[in-house]
């Protein structure tokens, strides 16, 4: 059974979830291209219910999906007047590098907007106001938990200015970040669905501890598309990555920060950023370390990273699990495609909210997002960076 097929849901809550999911799928094809502005996908259906026009927010800075779902449905010589958009965040009011998407939507003679989420943006808000005022019904619709969430990172760098945080791990069934006899936990198509994440992220942020262990090297390949060059980070108190690492012997190919104490050992500093790595100071958090969090601020106002992948080792992992730092946290658990649904992970234990799990291979992927109300490691023989 389809979610739009939900018993439990009115005729009018399907229709808006149905249509919701519809164009929440059309926003995710441009993930990693629209960032730091939202994704956002539009549909317009006539009176009937058939679909008029599709668009979704294509790149930074280009039309948003309102204005391409028009343009969409003047090319198929559709008529909007009259017809109902589902989009999935408040159409802005604001002018930008587009202009307000609310204007356009009044000018085109539309009955009805519905929106799924609100825009808390300076230049989002306010919207359904105008539309309203205009005459247009403008309605929230959480019928569709997908169209929802796909605005959240954007919603929280406007309520709290920091980037989306989404860790990444590999464990065994039992909860093992070490696999027997040094195989690897995970499989392949775990592997390419993490270089998926990568080419789409603005930075990958390591512990030392996997530069020491794994000697990673952290770009995205096999990618379809690289949308995005993600920084290399490693936090590292001590300067302790090797200048012959991976990392660091790419330093020239792909941006590499290394995020240290001020104490750090001069002569250290000085033969890496030699080799071509940037380093960043934070203060030392309670255990004398470079401070996690501090260290995804400075991320965000050093480089505008609203995107931030953690390939977590089992130490920086439980840090950012027990402190809360984490938007999403995605654990492969190798081999575990078929196990029961009461298959957990470490998340499980901090309190993390299951969203979603699906089939990697033989592997499941167990996705993960902070225990409700919210504002808004491993070694190598596990599935360690590659």
């Amino acid at each position: 059974m389809s979610d739009s097929a939900d018993p439990n849901l009115s005729a009018r809550d399907a229709l808006d979830r149905a249509m919701l999911d519809r164009a929440a799928r059309a926003a995710l094809r441009a993930a990693g291209d629209v960032e730091p502005n939202p994704l956002v996908g539009c549909v317009i259906a006539d009176s009937s219910g058939r679909l008029v026009g599709i668009g979704h927010h294509r790149r930074f800075g280009g039309p948003h999906a309102e204005i391409e779902a028009l343009a969409d449905a003047a090319r198929r010589g559709r008529d909007v007047r009259g017809a109902t958009v589902w989009v999935t965040l408040e159409p802005c009011r604001g002018v930008g590098k587009t202009g307000p998407c609310a204007d356009a939507l009044l000018r085109a003679g539309v009955r009805e907007v519905v929106f799924a989420a609100h825009d808390p943006a300076p230049k989002g808000r306010g919207g359904a106001d105008a539309l309203r005022e205009g005459g247009v019904l403008a309605r929230l619709s959480l019928a569709s938990p997908l169209a929802t969430s796909i605005s959240a990172a954007h919603r929280k760098r406007a309520e709290r200015s920091g980037p989306w945080v989404i860790a990444k791990w590999a464990q065994t069934p039992s909860g093992s970040f070490v696999a027997d006899h040094g195989r690897w936990i995970s499989g392949p198509a775990s592997l390419r669905r993490v270089h998926r994440l990568r080419a789409r992220v603005d930075a990958v942020v390591v512990g030392v501890g996997t530069v020491l262990a794994d000697d990673p090297l952290l770009t995205a390949r096999g990618a379809a598309r690289v949308r995005r060059l993600a920084r290399r980070v490693v936090l590292d108190s001590m300067l302790r990555t090797p200048l012959h690492s991976a990392l660091v012997r790419t330093a020239h190919e792909a941006p590499l920060t290394i995020v240290t104490l001020a104490g750090a050992p001069s002569d250290r500093a000085a033969a890496l950023r030699a080799a071509g790595a940037e380093l960043l100071t934070t203060p030392p958090d309670a255990q004398g370390r470079v401070d996690a969090a501090g260290a995804l601020a400075l991320l965000a106002e050093r480089h505008g990273a609203a995107v931030i992948l953690l390939e977590c080792g089992p130490t920086l992992l439980s840090e950012c699990l027990r402190r809360g730092l984490l938007d999403e946290a995605w654990a492969f658990v190798g081999g575990a495609a078929d196990a029961p649904a009461d298959l957990r992970s470490v998340a499980d234990e901090h309190g993390y909210e299951r969203a979603l799990r699906r089939r990697s291979g033989p592997d499941a992927l167990l996705i993960y997002r902070p225990p409700a109300p919210t504002p808004s490691g491993v070694s190598s023989a596990g599935h360690s960076p590659r």
